[in-house]
């Protein structure tokens, strides 16, 4: 044997089998997976923490967009909010669409963990600098800089399927859907409860202080607070390269061996079917169809889940005459709230016995197709009151909040399945680049639609008339993705990868 490949030489022959590498991190993460067989629960918990820190400041300006937009007194007439609110909330969508192939690409190539850490210190900058905004531009321009700098969340796809063995990566990958749909209603709940403190708090908050005059700081120093929490756990995140420097950016689950001549035709006479799959010549992601069609699906959805979590908040604040609820802030984040304990029992308790009786794709399928009628029948709830209003909606939230949950999960397995481990992260860079601008015009056109639609209020056919005309367009976008989630436009690629 060559004495300068690093190969561990101890139990030669199972190794050589499956060519684990001594200093090699990527290989000491696979030894990992095949010796450990018990629950991946740190693991599970490390997605979980980061999952949590990356999506709370996507969600928790909508109960309160609102009234930012109204404060900054860009609009001209009450109904125009939406419209302002949507450029708003589009902004930071935008900006981390612009950016996050090249994020994968800095994930492939310098590690999951560099990527992971620049991103959760955009996170603590940069929403601080949100909360202290006192200008529409200038609260548009720092959620797009937030969105732009922040380039973790293809990342942990990538780290979900990479870190737990095959058996328990729909698990990991239902942890990080289930954590993003707690996120996106946690969000919110401390947007609804935190801002304008000084006006629902007065003896905590006094008149003159801080947060009278930057009355929507708070839920975002909140947040902030959790990301710099979440920025100091990272430092022990595993690093398997322990001869590495303790600034040292190689992610532990990529490979950086080189295989000797003399090894590689050792092992093939063992082995013939052996690849070094790590480097194998890159093929074209964009001819991988059972990537590029999970890709496009994520993308169709993703715009109706964006455009929905704008539309609802905007609708429940909005006043009776223009159809929508009048609540207040901490109403929307009762509900909101409600709706996220509700997803974490159904993640934990419920969603494992359907996925194993109907499977992962038919449950996706028959969630989507049960919620288009709720959809249609919102503006029919807005008709009720009291208590009864206020359950009905909980009740219809809650499911609205599972059904992104099982879709994401079914896409988010086919994506990683779909390419090998060097192409994860800019597969998932590519998935989060091609979803945020699609999300970009999700609340934009959502804001823009609900304003169009509180202005027509006397149309001559249900569809086309006031409220119900934009939760028609979000059904007619919720239909297009079910009709997308059956062949021949959907793929999966059978094969396991590495």
């Amino acid at each position: 044997m060559a004495g300068d490949d690093n190969r561990d030489r101890s139990n030669e022959a199972p190794l050589l089998k499956n060519r684990y590498y001594e200093n090699c991190p990527g290989c000491k993460v696979d030894r990992a997976k095949a010796l450990n067989k018990g629950s991946p629960l740190k693991h599970l918990l490390n997605i979980w923490m980061l999952t949590m820190c990356t999506t709370l400041p996507i969600s928790c300006i909508f109960p309160f967009i609102y009234f930012m937009v109204r404060d900054f007194g860009i609009a001209e007439t009450e109904a125009d909010i939406g419209t302002y609110a949507g450029y708003l909330g589009s902004s930071f969508m935008l900006g981390r669409g612009l950016t996050s192939v090249a994020w994968g690409i800095v994930a492939d190539r310098y590690g999951r963990k560099y990527t992971i850490l620049l991103g959760t210190i955009a996170i603590t900058v940069f929403n601080t600098l949100f909360g202290l905004c006192t200008s529409f531009w200038m609260a548009v321009s720092t959620r797009f800089l937030l969105g732009g700098l922040n380039g973790s969340l293809g990342t942990i796809m990538a780290y979900c399927t990479e870190i737990l063995p095959e058996e328990h990566q729909a698990k990991g990958l239902a942890t990080y859907s289930s954590a993003w749909g707690i996120a996106l209603v946690i969000g919110p709940a401390l947007g609804g409860y935190l801002a304008q403190p000084v006006e629902k708090y007065p003896h905590i908050f006094p008149k003159g202080s801080l947060f009278d005059k930057f009355p929507y700081f708070l839920p975002c120093l909140v947040i902030s607070a959790f990301a710099l929490i979440v920025l100091v756990a990272c430092t022990w995140l595993p690093v398997i390269n322990r001869s590495c420097k303790p600034c040292c950016l190689q992610a532990e689950t990529l490979h950086n061996h080189k295989v000797s001549n003399d090894y590689n035709k050792h092992a093939e006479a063992l082995e013939n079917d052996i690849t070094e799959k790590p480097f194998q010549k890159d093929g074209n992601l964009f001819l991988n169809w059972p990537l590029m069609s999970s890709i496009i699906i994520y993308c169709v959805f993703s715009l109706h889940d964006i455009a929905y979590s704008e539309v609802f908040s905007l609708w429940a604040v909005s006043p009776l005459e223009l159809g929508g609820l009048n609540f207040t802030t901490d109403d929307v984040g009762d509900v909101l709230s409600i709706s996220g304990f509700a997803l974490l029992f159904y993640q934990i308790f419920i969603y494992p016995t359907m996925e194993k009786a109907c499977g992962t794709i038919n449950l996706a399928r028959i969630a989507a197709v049960l919620t288009m009628p709720l959809l249609q029948s919102y503006p029919l709830i807005a008709m009720l009151s009291g208590f009864t209003l206020h359950l009905v909606i909980a009740i219809a939230s809650v499911l609205m909040l599972c059904v992104p949950a099982i879709i994401d999960t079914c896409l988010f397995l086919l994506q990683n399945r779909a390419v090998e481990q060097h192409q994860r992260g800019a597969a998932n860079g590519m998935a989060m680049a091609a979803m945020s601008l699609f999300k970009a015009g999700g609340p934009a056109l959502g804001g823009a639609v609900l304003s169009w639609s509180q202005k027509r209020l006397n149309g001559s056919f249900l569809p086309a008339t006031g409220t119900h005309l934009v939760f028609f367009m979000l059904n007619l976008i919720e239909a297009l993705g079910v009709l997308m989630m059956f062949k021949p436009f959907l793929a999966e690629r059978k094969e396991q990868l590495q």
